[in-house]
């Protein structure tokens, strides 16, 4: 099938790079030059483990190409998805300017019968408001809920492997269900993982489905406060609660509170399109609530050893909200830097990949530094602050790290060195929610 992806960023470049990797020929379009040409350089505006090896062998192959043309891109195409940013606005809604300038485009500029399919997370009655958008265009356009499940660093696994297809199609639209179904069956061979609804069911579905992870995420960090208090590990109540079926093991983590560009943001439009509807979702509100508590946890935890921070090196280990992504939007590693900057205190970060991003985030300030080497930011530091759990993190050289820092306090954001008998070994050692040993 031919397909548009207007949209380069993210879910754009998975969706675009996935679909070219199953035999469509696929054109990526966006209004900004510089990504395209890089794009056609073989330069990749997210770090995404795979996703470069699969762009550049459909671009080689000329399945996968790129326009900074937007109305020329969408001619000719069978599917055109929309894969542009929807920004929290201050109330938390949803901003959708540049959904609604992608439906005019295509309505004036489209050559033929096109499906239309909203890959971006949206508001419900989004799919409502389109319609009305392309209603008058020249050529049938069929329009298409479709929220994107990627969860970043796994996000080529999901799209090639998904749990569900969220489908959310017009009663009565068999051309477009026809055509989703088509597009989708190399990814659903083993078994049918479409899921068919109307297009408010599978708006809803998405910030659902991410509020109720978040929720459990906030719900195991207030668990983990109640655990240091009565001496109990969250280790064990996790593994004790996790081995309920009905429960399960995912997402009961205890940490510094979740971050990124899905949660914090689909957790406010649930509440906000609530609210729009007369309805408050008092647990989504408590999960936010929560989750911006947590996020301070850890300078919580400097304080309370090292007292006034002014003059203290904190080193900090993992600047991405996660493991194996660049992206360091809303990461409990900015609101800790941050504190310890506000308390006069001197930072020295690490992160393998998510390096460049933070540095032009703090580009010109003062008393930072993002360093190569995370034995180098450890070096002379009164702590040091695991705040991601990447894979060279987790079973370092403690006896180097302890001759290197000016004092052994570390600070385990991610519980990941609880067991590794810290204090036997001349640390102090503080985790989130557990019995350190």
């Amino acid at each position: 099938m031919k397909i548009c992806v207007v949209g380069s960023g993210y879910v754009g470049l998975v969706t675009g790079g996935c679909f070219s990797e199953i035999g469509n020929h696929v054109v990526c379009a966006d209004l900004a030059k510089d990504k395209i040409d890089n794009l056609n350089n073989g330069i990749l505006p997210i770090y995404e483990p795979g996703l470069e090896e699969i762009v550049k062998r459909n671009a080689e192959k000329k399945r996968l190409t790129f326009s900074a043309n937007p109305q020329e891109a969408v001619k000719g195409v069978d599917v055109i998805f929309v894969a542009v940013g929807t920004p929290s606005r201050s109330d938390g809604g949803a901003h959708l300017g540049y959904v609604d300038d992608v439906a005019k485009m295509v309505s004036e500029h489209i050559t033929n019968e096109v499906v239309l399919v909203l890959k971006s997370t949206v508001p419900v009655k989004t799919n409502r408001r389109v319609r009305n958008i392309v209603k008058d265009a020249k050529f049938k356009v069929h329009v298409v809920s479709n929220p994107e499940f990627l969860k970043e660093g796994e996000a080529v696994a999901d799209f090639m492997r998904p749990d569900r297809i969220v489908v959310g199609v017009v009663d009565g639209d068999h051309y477009a269900q026809d055509v989703m179904q088509r597009l989708y069956h190399p990814v659903s061979l083993n078994h049918e993982k479409i899921v068919l609804m109307n297009p408010e069911s599978a708006e809803l579905t998405k910030y659902v489905a991410n509020t109720m992870l978040a929720m459990r995420i906030s719900f195991m960090n207030e668990v983990s406060t109640l655990c240091e208090k009565v001496g109990a590990d969250v280790h064990s109540v996790r593994h004790g609660v996790g081995s309920d079926a009905r429960i399960g093991t995912r997402f009961l983590y205890a940490g510094p509170g979740y971050g990124g560009s899905c949660f914090p943001k689909d957790v406010s439009a649930l509440v906000h399109t609530a609210r729009d509807n007369d309805v408050e979702i008092d647990l989504g509100v408590a999960t936010d609530r929560v989750n911006q508590r947590q996020k301070g946890v850890l300078v919580r935890k400097l304080r309370k050893k090292l007292g006034d921070l002014r003059g203290k090196k904190i080193c900090v280990w993992g600047i991405a909200f996660k493991p194996k992504t660049d992206d360091i939007r809303e990461s409990p590693s900015l609101t800790l830097i941050d504190a310890v900057l506000a308390d006069g205190g001197i930072i020295a970060a690490h992160d393998p990949i998510a390096a460049d991003n933070a540095r032009n985030l703090y580009k010109g300030k003062s008393n930072i530094s993002i360093v190569e080497d995370e034995y180098d930011a450890a070096k002379d530091a009164d702590a040091i602050v695991l705040v991601t759990e990447w894979r060279p993190y987790q079973s370092p050289d403690f006896e180097k790290l302890k001759e290197v820092m000016a004092q052994p306090f570390i600070v385990d954001g991610r519980n990941i060195w609880s067991t590794y008998h810290l204090k036997q070994l001349g640390f102090d050692y503080e985790g989130i929610g557990v019995i350190g040993k």
